[in-house]
């Protein structure tokens, strides 16, 4: 039975910086650390790449998770930090918000980049901007709880 989404995952050089953003600005929590060395045959097998060792944290922020990666080893290919959404691949996280209109100028001024001023759609209020990484971020506040989209 398949029950629902319990993470996303983002690979990121700089594992720190991500959980620090995250931690810091978004009020995640981290609720684990871990990671493999190289040699761990059964995680190679499990993640499809040989030779790999990596640091990961798991953040939570109420019913919703966030694995980060820190891969030393095989070396990966840098991401593009203005990768556009349209690109194949994870397109953008979304963190449900309560008052956008508040959160929006605090991240803001903390330095996150924003394509644009939050927007009002039909009944939603929403704005795409990036993590240190140049991984898209909606934040999303749906004022009617009765909403179908509106979280459990």
């Amino acid at each position: 039975m398949i029950c629902g989404i319990h993470h996303a995952a983002i690979s990121t050089p700089n594992l720190q910086r991500l959980v620090d953003f995250y931690t810091s600005l978004f009020g995640f929590e981290v609720v684990m650390n871990g990671g493999w060395p190289k040699g761990a045959d059964e995680m190679d097998d499990l993640v499809g790449l040989r030779g790999s060792s990596t640091d990961v944290a798991m953040i939570r922020l109420g019913n919703s998770m966030i694995e980060l990666f820190q891969y030393a080893s095989p070396e990966p290919a840098a991401g593009d930090p203005q990768r556009p959404v349209n690109d194949h691949g994870i397109t953008h996280i979304c963190i449900n918000v309560k008052d956008l209109a508040s959160e929006y100028p605090r991240l803001k001024a903390a330095g996150m980049q924003f394509n644009s001023e939050p927007k009002s759609l039909e009944s939603i209020h929403c704005v795409y901007g990036r993590d240190p990484d140049g991984n898209v971020i909606e934040l999303l506040e749906i004022p009617d709880p009765e909403s179908p989209i509106a979280q459990a």
